[in-house]
């Protein structure tokens, strides 16, 4: 019994070794990665052009982008792409194939997300949460499908970052339920496109620090959830309620 279960743990480490050797080679691949402008996307951006990627990098705002191209080389080349818009997202995709032409998207990187107001959910009216499934899961697959003909060009790979939260509602207000979104195209996705050969992948951060988990901004926001609350709701409630719901985050 002993000897089974030590050759199971032996045989599942040297997957897990061969698995962590794997990497992506250095290649002049197109990639093209969404919410450039801080935190993860930003990062990868740099590390993919340090690799010698061709990076497409959106962001938001035009500070954002120029910020990013300082910091890094001529092979990367930024857009300004505002994911809940369409014309943007039609826009940017004609951008990506004056790039890529023939040689296809080889990776799409959906990371842009928002945290929207994490509270209470009877506090939440549907805008709070429509403002986040916008963001966080229909621009996903609206970026996903108009960029979808690149990727299966180049055989390519979609990775879409989703959330630890996205399998556990661990609290009230949009992100969870868009995550869970976003991990359930994710999953259909895959196996609409194999045959293909593109693949999808997700990937489901922790509470690392970035402006999207930002202590502060999710304490503002829920104080600003509050001050908007009718008096009797509040009553209802009460301050201990409100300081309990914020003690939690930390």
């Amino acid at each position: 019994m002993w000897l089974l279960l030590l050759l199971g743990a032996l045989f599942w480490a040297v997957l897990w070794f061969l698995r962590d050797r794997q990497s992506l080679p250095a290649s002049d691949a197109f990639v093209f990665i969404t919410g450039c402008d801080s935190g993860f996307g930003r990062l990868l951006a740099l590390r993919l052009d340090q690799r010698g990627f061709r990076v497409l990098a959106s962001c938001l705002t035009p500070s954002g982008a120029e910020n990013l191209q300082q910091m890094a080389s001529s092979r990367l080349h930024t857009t300004l792409l505002d994911i809940t818009d369409p014309q943007s997202v039609q826009r940017v995709a004609k951008w990506v194939e004056t790039h890529v032409r023939e040689a296809g998207l080889f990776g799409l990187v959906n990371n842009a997300g928002v945290a929207g107001i994490i509270g209470p959910t009877p506090w939440l009216p549907w805008d709070d949460f429509h403002r986040v499934l916008n963001v966080n899961t229909l621009g996903p697959i609206g970026v996903t499908l108009a960029l979808l003909p690149l990727l299966q060009r180049a055989r390519g790979r979609v990775i879409n970052i989703t959330s630890v939260l996205g399998r556990l509602a661990a609290n009230g207000g949009g992100y969870c339920v868009s995550k869970f979104g976003l991990e359930a195209f994710s999953d259909s996705l895959r196996r609409d496109v194999a045959s293909f050969g593109v693949q999808v992948s997700i990937v489901e951060p922790g509470f690392f620090r970035t402006p999207v988990t930002s202590l502060e901004n999710l304490e503002n926001t829920l104080q600003a959830c509050w001050a908007r609350l009718p008096p009797a709701t509040q009553a209802h409630y009460g301050e201990a309620f409100l300081t309990k719901s914020q003690g939690s985050r930390k």
